[in-house]
């Protein structure tokens, strides 16, 4: 993708991939340009989301950026704390992440989500004001779903291998059934 196409991107939003009753509600920081500039979630090549997704048992097969749509018949579904494209989560305010985790309970409230599992713990702990949050499930709910934090799979976080991922996002997975 060129770079003008990808800069043209930036504030850029992508539509939700919801439904009521899911089984999980996946919750990102916010698009990256890529996706914005495709128009779909965790599309950049680099990002393991789909790869980990389907390796940790949610799809029966690796799906596509393109084919997120697919994801609602599993029950899952995808959100942002923010709704904007960025180049960097790092562009983020605290106060639009705060902002974002406010808007995520009045989401989960009219969906119903069985579980809702924010995508990175640095968002999950500024938005939510959880300063010594850990992964995995949260002690506390959101409008009556349960809570995780799973780590972000994006290829710039590279503190998380693969097979960590798989097996963190597995352990969500279970926890479905």
């Amino acid at each position: 993708m060129r770079r003008e196409e990808l800069a043209a991107a930036a504030g850029r939003t992508i539509p939700e991939v919801i439904a009521p009753g899911l089984k999980v509600l996946f919750c990102g920081i916010n698009p990256g340009l890529w996706s914005a500039a495709v128009g779909q979630h965790f599309a950049h090549p680099s990002n393991r989301f789909w790869k980990v997704l389907h390796q940790a048992g949610f799809t029966d097969r690796l799906l596509a950026p393109a084919e997120q749509g697919e994801l609602l018949g599993a029950g899952v579904g995808i959100t942002n704390l923010v709704a904007r494209a960025s180049r960097t989560a790092n562009e983020l305010s605290p106060d639009e992440l705060r902002a974002g985790a406010s808007a995520l309970d009045d989401k989960v409230r009219r969906y119903r989500p069985r579980i809702v599992a924010v995508v990175g713990l640095q968002a999950y702990r500024a938005g939510f004001g959880r300063r010594h949050a850990v992964m995995g499930p949260q002690p506390e709910s959101l409008a009556g779903s349960r809570l995780w934090v799973v780590a972000n799979p994006s290829g710039a976080q590279a503190h998380y291998q693969l097979p960590a991922l798989v097996e963190m996002f597995a352990e969500l997975r279970r926890a479905t059934l």
